[in-house]
Formats: structure tokens, sequence, C-alpha cells
């Protein structure tokens, strides 16, 4: 499973770099292959992982694999750590085969667009941030797959920049997030029961 849970990750995360770093080389053929592709090997790990996980004798346990520490700091110290249970199958198949489907209708729909490269790119890490959201064993991962949902929102939404209504929705989208995060940050506090700062 933590095999299978990383090559879910990976390819989004490839094919933006790939597309934002080399995109402006490729023809849209290219571009549309790595973003696609991508998309479609995180959603064939998606439902590999959910068909492993489900085959697991009697109930199957959330499987939790920390894969290394990223933060450590004083008494701080955070781990790359991954969480797989029966709500992660369900977000992570779904948020995977919907994205599959959105790379696949751009192609067309963006055919005739600027910045073709960069779509792709973007979209390719909007995925690897949401299974980032969905997949997170822990409060400062997650943080990370939320800042990058958000800011992903920004990019995708104020895509055509040099016009001032697609750049004010993208600054609304990512004020937006910042809102919602302070609300879930209260939520969990309140659930906890500790006080609200």
């Amino acid at each position: 499973m933590n095999i299978l849970l990383l090559l879910m990750l990976l390819p989004p995360l490839a094919g933006a770099a790939l597309n934002g770093v080399f995109g402006r080389r490729f023809s849209q053929a290219a571009v549309s292959l790595a973003g696609c592709g991508a998309a479609g090997l995180s959603m064939i790990f998606a439902l590999l992982s959910a068909w492993t996980y489900s085959r697991s004798a009697g109930e199957p346990a959330p499987f939790v694999h920390s894969y290394f520490t990223w933060i450590e700091a004083g008494k701080l110290r955070a781990d790359y750590a991954l969480y797989y249970d029966r709500l992660t199958l369900v977000m992570t198949v779904t948020v995977t085969v919907v994205a599959f489907l959105i790379h696949l209708y751009s192609r067309g729909y963006m055919e005739r667009e600027g910045g073709y490269y960069r779509f792709f790119s973007y979209l390719n890490l909007f995925l690897f941030m949401m299974l980032t959201l969905v997949t997170a064993a822990s409060y400062p991962l997650m943080f990370v797959g939320w800042e990058g949902v958000g800011l992903c929102s920004y990019l995708l939404i104020g895509f055509y920049f040099r016009r001032k209504s697609a750049s004010d929705a993208g600054k609304k989208a990512f004020i937006i997030t910042r809102i919602a995060m302070r609300d879930s940050r209260l939520e969990s506090r309140c659930f906890s029961g500790r006080s609200a700062p």
C-alpha cells in the first residue's frame, strides 16, 4: 500500500513540473499527453489502492505510513505520512476519476488558447495538492495540501490574468480559501474541547 499511495501522488507532481518547466518547448500534443497521462496514471493507482485495501481480510484497519521526517525543530516533528481508510478510498477515487475527465475535456476546450502548457501544469498541480489534502496523516501536511489547493484555485480561476474580471475572481477564490481555513481551525478546536485563539 505504501508504494501504491506514492505512485498515486507522484505522477501529477511530475506532470506539473514537466509541463511547467519544459512545456513552452513542447507541442500541444506532448503537453496534453504529459498532463492527461499523469492524471490517468494517478487514477489507475488510486483504483489499485482501493482494490488492494478492499481485499484486506475482515474489517480493514486504517493504513498509515511515514515516509520521512520533513520538519524537525525542537519538540516539533512532522513526518511526511499518508493515511488511508474507507473515506480516503472514496475521496481519492472520486478526485482522480473526475480530474482525469477534466484533463481530457480540457484538451479540446483550451486548444486555441494561449498558455496551454501552463493550464495543464496548474491542473496537474491541483490534483497533486488535492490528493495530498485527502491522504495527509498530520495537520501540517494537510495544511500544505489545503494551501496548495487554494493556490491552484487562484492560478486556474485567474488563468486569463490579463482580464481584470479573471484576476479579480482569482483573488476572491484565494481569499475564500483563507476564510474557510480559519473556520476549519475554529471547528477543529471546538470539537477537540480547546478554545479558539
